[in-house]
C-alpha cells in the first residue's frame, strides 16, 4: 500500500473520530450557583426620623449650663436659654441636622452606671419633634475608643454607645450657643469721684485757702 494512501486513511479516520465526538457528545447541564448573603447587621439610631423634624432642642450640663433653641410659628430658630435672643439660623440647622443621624454602635447590658458616667449624667438631651412627641437622653462619659458616648434611653433605661461626631455638634451648642450676633455687655456706670471731706480755710490777709488741721 502506498504510503499516501495510508496518510490520506489516517487523516479520514481523525476526521471521522471527530464527527463521532461532537455528534454523541453531552450537552453540559447547567450548575445551579447558590449564593449565600451574610446577614447585615441592622442600623439603628437613637431618635428615629419617623416621628419628624426637631422643634425644640434643650441640652443641659450637671455643671449648671443650659441652652435651648425653638422653632416659632414663622418656622424659624430661636434663642431662648441662656438668653432670649435671635438664632443663628445656620447654626442651629447644622446642629438640627444632626438629630436623627446618631447612629448606636452598641448596646450595653447590665453595667454600672457611674463607671460610664450616667447615674450623675454629664448631660441631658430633650428634642421635641413636628409628630408632637418628646425625647429625651442622658448622655454620660465618652467610650475608651473615644468614637463614642454613653448614652441613656430613659424610656426603656437602656445603655447604648451612640456615635461621638453627630453628639457633639449638638453638644457645642452649650459652649457655643448660637446668637445671631455676639451679645455686647451692657457697660458698667462710672463712679464720679466725691469731693474731699477735708474742709479749707481761707486766710483773710493773703486770701489764699489752707486745709485746717
Amino acid at each position: 500500500m502506498r504510503r499516501s494512501t495510508v496518510a490520506y486513511l489516517l487523516v479520514f479516520l481523525a476526521f471521522a473520530g471527530a464527527y463521532y465526538f461532537i455528534q454523541n457528545r453531552k450537552q453540559a447541564e447547567p450548575v445551579d450557583v447558590i449564593v449565600t448573603l451574610e446577614p447585615t447587621t441592622e442600623i439603628s439610631y437613637l431618635f428615629d426620623a419617623a416621628e419628624g423634624l426637631p422643634t425644640n432642642i434643650r441640652i443641659e450640663s450637671k455643671t449648671g449650663e443650659t441652652v435651648e433653641v425653638a422653632r416659632n410659628a414663622e418656622n424659624i430658630w430661636n434663642l431662648i436659654l441662656p438668653i432670649e435672643a435671635s438664632a443663628d439660623q445656620g447654626m442651629v440647622e447644622a446642629a438640627a441636622s444632626q438629630v436623627t443621624t446618631m447612629r448606636i454602635q452598641d448596646r450595653i447590658p447590665n453595667i454600672d452606671l457611674e463607671v460610664v458616667g450616667l447615674k450623675s449624667p454629664e448631660y441631658t438631651l430633650t428634642i421635641k419633634f413636628t409628630s408632637g412627641v418628646e425625647r429625651k437622653a442622658q448622655i454620660g462619659v465618652i467610650t475608651p475608643s473615644e468614637g463614642g458616648y454613653y448614652v441613656r434611653n430613659t424610656e426603656n433605661g437602656e445603655v447604648l454607645i451612640v456615635s461621638r461626631d453627630a453628639l457633639d455638634a449638638l453638644l457645642n451648642m452649650l459652649t457655643t450657643p448660637p446668637y445671631l450676633e455676639t451679645p455686647t455687655p451692657s457697660p458698667t456706670a462710672t463712679e464720679t469721684p466725691l469731693p474731699s471731706s477735708t474742709p479749707e480755710a481761707v486766710t483773710p490777709a493773703t486770701g489764699t485757702a489752707t486745709p485746717q488741721q
